[in-house]
């Protein structure tokens, strides 16, 4: 597997089309990004990098996103989730604001570096439903990613849990962000066809 070094991460970016302030912008964030997610894997065994740089090409190729923030957003998506404790690092470099959207998009279990507790599925559901529509867009991205690599986890646990959490939640949640805009209602129209094409993949 070839080496991830910060020039691939801006050509998955496309920062090079970008403003020069946001170029800048983007080289911090991919510095952040190898430093941040070094030395972690996913349970499917791949460096955890491989999950945000995805979800950037789906936000890109596959919905249509440009604004450079929210691809930015795409990139750093799981940084607190997997080292929270870097957190004074990423407002130092990139500022409060975009810190506190990534705050919103990551488990309060995670943020206190705890087990999870009785109550926090239903607080991490609400807080995800009340999203920005730019933070949504960068949730069902995710999910999308998730939901392609899922059989390629090694946990059947996991794969269940994943799968109602799609159901139950995940996708009602895009079937009302759908109106909103048309990036939103291609995120549910990509969530559901994968998800129809994983069930189909998985029947006997």
């Amino acid at each position: 597997m070839a080496t991830i070094d910060l020039d691939h991460i801006l050509t998955t970016l496309g920062a090079r089309a970008w403003e020069v302030p946001d170029q800048s912008r983007a080289r911090v964030a991919g510095g952040l990004a190898l430093s941040v997610y070094a030395g972690h894997t996913r349970d499917q065994g791949t460096p955890y990098l491989l999950h945000p740089l995805a979800v950037v090409d789906v936000l890109r190729s596959e919905l249509g996103v440009t604004l450079p923030e929210t691809l930015v957003l795409g990139l750093l998506h799981d940084a607190l989730e997997v080292s929270p404790g870097t957190e004074a690092l990423l407002v130092h470099r990139l500022g409060g604001t975009i810190t506190t959207r990534l705050r919103a998009m990551t488990a309060d279990h995670r943020l206190q570096g705890r087990p999870k507790a009785s109550g926090d599925e239903a607080r991490w559901r609400a807080k995800q439903a009340a999203l920005p529509s730019e933070e949504l867009l960068v949730r069902f991205a995710d999910r999308i990613h998730n939901l392609r690599d899922l059989s390629a986890s090694p946990n059947s646990d996991r794969q269940w849990k994943y799968l109602r959490g799609l159901t139950d939640f995940y996708l009602p949640l895009a079937e009302a962000a759908r109106p909103i805009n048309p990036q939103l209602a291609a995120a549910h129209a990509l969530l559901h066809a994968e998800y129809i094409r994983h069930q189909q993949e998985v029947r006997p």
